[in-house]
């Protein structure tokens, strides 16, 4: 029997958030360096635009990511709007500290699900990463910070492959248990499908509340939609994306990476989900974006935009 339009849409949740990831996910893996000020002008084009949260930048030593060497300038030089959650990647106490004095009020952890990539990407083991965030949450908690966790590699890993679901389950409990507000689960390398999502988040959901979970996916097979809208469907009301689709995988060398936020926003409220975000303003901080990285933005709502204005434009009046 074949559900009605009407049917289908009850399963899906008024409002989804949009955790804007662009300024640093996106921009972490860009070849040219982007100056401060124009960091500064393109996070204030996404406030500008409706977002109710976006991730800023990382305040990593400046060695392992040369790009976001200026995450306390551009912490502090931005245009805060109400209403909007600003926030920051944080590798330790050092850079809990780092962006506490640069004004931060929400901060994230990051860790892996599989060990090899964790180590890898932090140098830890997942057990030695989970004692770490000991000496970084309880403080942020404690100086009044809201805490997020990125979980990378649950649906798969570029070194051990397939994940163990359960392995997500555990993270998030012990994430959650340490006192971060939200988990967010990613799609690291794009291999995903939706009922692997399906799978994993209904043995999350089993433990930890709907509310407390989020999604991160890449696109790099093709699948991040299809994804997201299972996910939403379960009732997740948090994705990540990133403007125009900014940053790529470095597993699959010229693989499109993060999802974008313009594709996300377009399936979303052509369903009747509110996202609060003016696709118009949006798009045009893809333009600025595209100027300053130098390169087309992979978004495809972005490119039949403007496709689709450059038609018009060459209409005869």
């Amino acid at each position: 029997m074949v559900k009605s339009r009407s049917a289908v849409l009850d399963h899906l949740p008024p409002d989804v958030h949009i955790y804007e990831v662009g300024p640093r996910d996106g921009l972490q893996n860009e070849a040219r360096l982007i100056a401060t000020d124009d960091k500064v002008t393109f996070i204030d084009a996404l406030s500008a635009s409706g977002l109710s949260a976006i991730e800023i930048t990382s305040f990593v030593n400046p060695r392992w990511i040369p790009q976001l060497a200026d995450a306390a300038d551009v912490a502090r030089r931005i245009t805060r709007r109400p209403g909007v959650v600003y926030s920051a990647l944080v590798p330790n106490r050092q850079g809990l500290d780092a962006a506490i004095a640069a004004g931060m009020r929400e901060v994230a952890v990051f860790m892996s699900a599989s060990e090899t990539h964790n180590k890898k990407n932090v140098n830890k083991t997942i057990a030695a990463t989970l004692e770490a965030f000991r000496e970084t949450v309880p403080p942020a908690l404690a100086a009044g910070l809201k805490v997020r966790a990125y979980v990378s590699t649950v649906y798969g890993c570029p070194y051990e492959g397939a994940v163990d679901p359960q392995k997500a389950v555990d993270l998030c409990r012990q994430l959650r248990a340490l006192g971060c507000y939200q988990i967010s689960l990613g799609d690291t390398i794009g291999v995903a499908n939706p009922r692997q999502v399906r799978d994993v988040l209904a043995r999350v959901f089993a433990e930890v509340p709907v509310g407390d979970v989020a999604v991160h996916f890449h696109d790099t097979r093709g699948t991040a939609l299809a994804n997201i809208l299972v996910a939403v469907e379960m009732g997740v009301t948090t994705v990540d994306s990133a403007l125009g689709g900014l940053g790529g995988c470095p597993y699959a060398p010229g693989a499109s990476g993060n999802v974008a936020t313009e594709d996300v926003i377009y399936m979303l409220e052509g369903m009747g989900v509110r996202t609060g975000v003016d696709i118009d303003k949006l798009v045009a901080a893809s333009q600025l974006a595209s100027t300053l990285v130098g390169h087309e933005m992979p978004s495809k709502f972005y490119r039949a935009y403007m496709g689709a204005r450059g038609r018009t434009a060459a209409s005869p009046g």
